[in-house]
């Protein structure tokens, strides 16, 4: 039986739900892991622009939020290129969630929140809290859509004014945050804390 066929067996709505479901069991394992359901400051917010704010990373939305909308880019192409057209949408849509849903449970484990504490600019990152983690797999969702929707060159027209303008923003961005995971740059870090290297 090939996949094409068996994946005609769950309506869209049911993978909306298998999605849904991933990220339920992404946030059990992150109250597990000593995540807070909600800000430690008591009160929701939609946006915080204040990086160093100790909302950051806690509310719904932040410059952050951004990065995510790109991973919804990415993997929104690269399950396409896997499952070579033949996949329904719904399909690429339950496996782009499980690999944001794993990389939420990942960046909030001790190992990702020391290495951005240490080697980022994010001095005071102490992980997410499960209301932003389960808002940024919600922002990659809107930006699978998005890239769904919209012709290739407009979502790398997207990519490039998203990188640029929270670079200008905050000095930071989706692509300096990976530069400084996998290879940390002194005068990176310089620059983002507004020194001179």
């Amino acid at each position: 039986m090939s996949l094409r066929r068996s994946e005609h067996r769950i309506p869209f709505w049911g993978l909306v739900l298998i999605a849904a479901g991933i990220m339920a069991v992404a946030a059990l394992i992150e109250f597990k892991m000593g995540r807070l359901p909600i800000c430690k400051c008591g009160h929701i917010r939609f946006w915080v622009g204040d990086v160093n704010s100790s909302e950051n990373s806690q509310q719904i939305a932040d410059w952050y939020s951004f990065s995510h909308i790109i991973h919804g880019f990415a993997l929104y192409g690269i399950m396409r290129l896997i499952g070579r057209g033949k996949w329904a949408i719904g399909l690429c849509l339950v496996a782009a969630v499980f690999v944001e849903a794993s990389w939420e449970v990942l960046e909030n484990s001790s190992f990702i929140i020391n290495r951005y504490r240490h080697e980022t600019m994010s001095l005071d990152y102490f992980g997410d809290s499960i209301l932003n983690s389960m808002s940024d797999i919600l922002f990659c969702v809107l930006g699978f859509f998005l890239a769904a929707r919209l012709p290739v060159w407009v979502t790398i027209a997207l990519v490039i004014v998203m990188e640029v303008g929270v670079g200008y923003a905050i000095r930071d961005n989706l692509t300096l945050n990976i530069i400084m995971l996998i290879h940390p740059s002194e005068a990176i870090r310089h620059w983002q804390m507004g020194r001179q290297p």
